[in-house]
C-alpha cells in the first residue's frame, strides 16, 4: 500500500495504533509529534541508541520541550553500561500497549518493528563468556571471522555488513548449537500484528538525507554532542553498550587527542550516512507493505 506523498492527519485513523519508520535523520520524530499532538497517544521510542540516557544531543532524542508536547516512553532510561536487547524492548513496550493509550511508535532500529508485528524467537540467554569470545574474534578476524561459521540459512538472513548482527548470529550459534534462523523459524505470535496498525515507512532520497545527515551533525554538536562524550570518557570502553552510538567513538577519539574535531566531524558524518544506506536497504526489503511517505513532504 502507497500514502499520498504528502501525509494528511485526516487520513489517519484516531483509533489504530502507529509505527513511523525511517533512516536516521529523515524527520520521523517529528511526524510522530505532529500526529500525537492532533490526535493524541505516547509516542514509544523504537531507536536501540535513544534508550540511553547519556545521549540526548548525540542521538538527537525529543528536546524536554518536545517531550512535554506529548507523553513520551522509552527514550533516556538506561545508563551507558546497560546491555539492551529486543527482547527487552518487547517486553518494555508490552504494559505500553496494554495502558489504553494510542501508541505512536517510531524510530530507525528495523528490527524492533519486525519483531513488535512479527514476533521473536525465544532465544535463551547468551553467556557473557561467549559474547567475550566474539568480541575477540571479531577484533582478530573482522566480519570474515564470525560469517565463515555461521550456518547458510542465517547468513543469508542478516545483513552481513552490520557487526552486531553478525555477532548476534554467531553468538547464538555457539550458545545453542542451533542457527538463529532456525530459532527465528519457532517464533511465536507478535505483540501487535502488522495488520491492526497503520504502518508508515519515511522516504528519503540519498542526496536530500545526505545533506541533513550533516546539517544535523552540525547542530548535535551545537547542542553539546562533545560534552555527553567528554562526560562519558572517564568509563568509556570500545564494548560499552552506549559506544555504538554513531559518532561517540569518533568525538571519544578527538577528546583522546587522536583526531582533530573536523576529522572526527568528518569520520562520525560518513558513518552516518552509511548507517542511513543500510537502513533504507532494511527497509526497502522487509517493509514492502507499509505505507510510504516522502521525507521532503510528510
Amino acid at each position: 500500500m502507497t500514502a499520498p506523498k504528502s501525509l494528511e492527519l485526516n487520513d489517519i485513523p484516531r483509533d489504530l495504533p502507529v509505527l513511523i519508520a525511517g533512516p536516521t535523520a529523515s524527520g520521523k520524530s517529528a511526524l510522530a509529534l505532529r500526529i500525537a499532538e492532533a490526535q493524541g497517544g505516547v509516542i514509544v521510542n523504537a531507536d536501540a541508541v535513544q534508550v540511553y540516557g547519556c545521549w540526548r544531543a548525540l542521538s538527537a532524542r525529543p528536546t524536554p520541550a518536545e517531550e512535554a508536547r506529548a507523553p513520551h516512553a522509552l527514550y533516556g532510561f538506561l545508563p551507558a553500561e546497560k546491555e539492551y536487547s529486543v527482547g527487552q524492548w518487547l517486553r518494555d513496550v508490552a504494559p505500553l500497549l496494554a495502558d489504553g493509550r494510542r501508541p505512536i511508535v517510531t524510530g530507525g532500529t528495523g528490527l524492533y518493528f519486525s519483531a513488535l508485528t512479527e514476533g521473536l524467537a525465544e532465544i535463551p540467554p547468551i553467556p557473557k563468556s561467549v559474547r567475550a569470545e566474539a568480541n575477540a574474534r571479531l577484533a582478530e578476524g573482522g566480519l570474515p571471522a564470525l560469517l565463515a561459521q555461521l550456518d547458510a540459512e542465517t547468513a543469508a538472513r542478516i545483513d552481513r555488513a552490520n557487526p552486531a548482527r553478525v555477532s548476534r548470529a554467531w553468538e547464538v550459534l555457539r550458545a545453542t548449537g542451533r542457527g538463529l534462523a532456525r530459532w527465528q523459524d519457532e517464533t511465536g505470535p507478535p505483540l501487535l500484528p502488522l495488520g491492526r496498525t497503520l504502518p508508515i515507512v519515511v522516504a528519503a532520497p540519498r542526496e536530500w538525507l545526505a545533506d541533513r545527515i550533516e546539517a544535523r551533525f552540525d547542530a548535535m554538536l551545537g547542542h553539546g554532542a562533545l560534552d555527553e562524550v567528554r562526560a562519558l570518557l572517564p568509563r568509556w570502553r570500545a564494548d560499552l553498550p552506549a559506544a555504538k552510538a554513531i559518532g561517540a567513538p569518533e568525538l571519544a577519539a578527538h577528546l583522546r587527542g587522536e583526531l582533530s574535531l573536523e576529522a572526527a566531524r568528518a569520520d562520525a558524518i560518513a558513518a552516518t550516512r552509511r548507517f542511513a544506506k543500510r537502513q533504507r536497504t532494511w527497509f526497502r526489503a522487509r517493509m514492502g507493505a507499509w505505507h510510504t511517505v516522502d521525507a521532503r513532504t510528510a
